[in-house]
């Protein structure tokens, strides 16, 4: 059998870290370590207080705004309206006034001064109209933008709430209550408690023979009397430079006894392998893979060729046969 090896960790299915997008104190743990969580519960709740000042301040200013347009409304309505009464009376007037005059039954300057005070209270009534439409607008605008800071508050206060993304399991809190969070630091855990897989790293040197469906032999450090099998289900194709190795995922094809996420493990997976072999020692073989046998006439140098090999013995695919004396040095 000639296998790769490698090493990892046992990592639950959509296994994330909960990041907080704020600074504060973690004010409540809302689900403990081992619980389920349904997607988009609370998990925990980051106070402050600058935010809650905030938040208090938009939502009274709009509040306020909303209270203060019913009454300058009804206001500047009273005006419009009697401004609207001393136009229709100043109009039916300077009508009244054009009838004298035809009938000669008042003076020039009398209808003159009809005329003018028809035309002061409708320019005063229009003036009032205008008003109110403008007080209107910039009552609503006022609204309007105390509004939007609300909900941006309101937005601002939700990443408070570290939620969950998915139906599954809290493995891990990373704060206790009253400590201080900060903006992008790891809060929790969470992950599918019924679904693991393994994330193992591969040496770079042996990257090219590890391919997808791939057997795995894997062996866990907290189940030591038990060799699990798996398949490689996914290789990445980037480097990790500081480690000079790659990513490889791996399915297991059975159920782990515990619900635990960062065990360690240790896997071999599998490149070729055979039921019936031809092997030697590896120490054996001497440059320009040949070996030394024992033969009638004494020793002879054989020319070999190589099949699969691991640390200690390497398959020998022609060269040799079972009845072939080997001589190991």
């Amino acid at each position: 059998m000639e296998a790769v090896y490698a090493s990892g960790f046992v990592v639950s299915e959509q296994e994330y870290q909960v990041f907080s997008q704020a600074d504060g104190t973690l004010k409540q743990v809302v689900v403990k370590e081992g619980e389920e969580v349904k997607r988009g519960q609370p998990i925990v709740i980051v106070e402050s207080v600058q935010q809650s000042t905030r938040y208090t301040m938009a939502k009274e200013s709009y509040e306020q705004a909303v209270k203060n347009k019913v009454p300058v409304m009804a206001e500047l309505d009273a005006t419009l309206q009697s401004a609207r009464s001393k136009m229709q009376f100043d109009s039916i007037n300077f009508v009244r006034y054009g009838n004298l005059l035809r009938s000669n039954a008042t003076s020039r300057v009398d209808y003159d001064r009809a005329e003018i005070q028809y035309k002061n209270s409708r320019n005063d009534f229009l003036t009032i109209k205008n008003r109110l439409i403008k007080t209107q607008n910039d009552l609503d605008l006022a609204i309007q933008n105390s509004y939007n800071q609300l909900k941006i508050s309101e937005e601002e206060s939700a990443n408070y709430i570290l939620r969950s993304d998915i139906d599954g399991m809290v493995f891990k809190i990373m704060k206790e209550k009253g400590e201080l969070v900060r903006r992008s630091e790891v809060v929790a855990v969470v992950g599918m408690p019924d679904n693991f897989y393994l994330k193992l790293t591969v040496d770079e040197l042996d990257i090219q023979r590890v391919k997808e469906g791939q057997e795995v032999a894997v062996k866990i450090d907290a189940y030591p009397d038990k060799i699990y099998r798996g398949s490689v289900s996914k290789v990445y194709p980037l480097v990790d430079t500081r480690q000079q190795s790659l990513r490889v995922d791996v399915i297991l094809m059975e159920k782990l006894p515990g619900l635990f996420s960062g065990l360690a493990v240790e896997a071999n997976i599998i490149i070729r392998q055979k039921e019936n072999a031809l092997v030697i020692p590896k120490q054996s073989i001497l440059p320009g893979d040949s070996v030394l046998i024992s033969t009638s006439a004494g020793e002879k140098k054989v020319k070999i060729m190589r099949g699969i090999e691991t640390l200690d013995e390497t398959e020998v695919i022609s060269g040799l046969d079972v009845d072939s004396k080997l001589i190991v040095n």
